[in-house]
């Protein structure tokens, strides 16, 4: 394979050492949404119905949730090992990186931020004027459609499918795989997603260093 042209990450359990920036906010709060992503895995939920789900459960538990709380929630998290070095090296050697992610814009541009990603697109919020949360959540990814969002990016670069790398550890990052593309699974970490990287026939790298990406991505 000659060496990318672009690398597009997911943010949770990839770039960013957490498994879901969602759990993340739920885990503040003491709410659990395993129900809701069975019904929306099932396909009985559209992204903003569980968004809105989502926040109906916040909601149920503080009434009224400031922007600044979303921050706080996600005060403890961290790097993926690695992160860093990695996307510094890409950019170095003339690739853009870029993060396609259904987690939260909050977070996910503080993740871009950190490791100075060329471009980032993520799922967000609402506030009002004052920076109080609404209702409904904001749908730009769509979780089981990532590839839309990929396909914008190599028509913006100009970049054959054949030389994006796009890098992810869910079932539902399997989106990212355009036709012509290279998928490489990374530390998956739920069952559904192993079975589903095994049977997709990708390359999986069983680990929590995005060092051992390296051979993969041309460096």
């Amino acid at each position: 394979m000659d060496k990318p042209l672009c690398v597009a990450f997911d943010c949770d359990g990839v770039l960013a050492d957490s498994i879901s920036s969602w759990k993340t906010i739920h885990d503040h709060f003491g709410t659990d949404s395993k129900d809701l992503l069975q019904k929306f895995m099932a396909g009985e939920l559209t992204d903003s119905e569980f968004m809105a789900a989502d926040i109906a459960l916040w909601k149920a538990k503080s009434p009224k949730i400031h922007r600044d709380d979303i921050f706080r929630a996600y005060s403890g998290c961290k790097l993926m090992k690695g992160a860093k070095e990695l996307v510094a090296d890409l950019k170095a050697a003339g690739v853009h990186v870029a993060i396609v992610s259904a987690g939260v814009d909050l977070y996910v541009q503080s993740i871009a931020a950190l490791v100075k990603a060329d471009d980032w697109i993520a799922n967000g919020f609402n506030f009002d004027d004052e920076g109080w949360l609404m209702d409904d959540g904001v749908v730009r990814v769509p979780s089981m459609q990532k590839y839309t969002s990929i396909q914008k990016l190599l028509d913006i670069l100009d970049c054959p499918p054949e030389r994006l790398v796009s890098v992810g550890d869910s079932s539902m990052d399997l989106s990212m795989h355009v036709e012509g593309s290279t998928f490489i699974g990374f530390n998956p970490q739920r069952e559904v997603a192993k079975t589903a990287f095994a049977e997709a026939g990708i390359t999986v790298i069983n680990s929590k260093d995005l060092n051992d990406l390296r051979p993969h991505l041309g460096l």
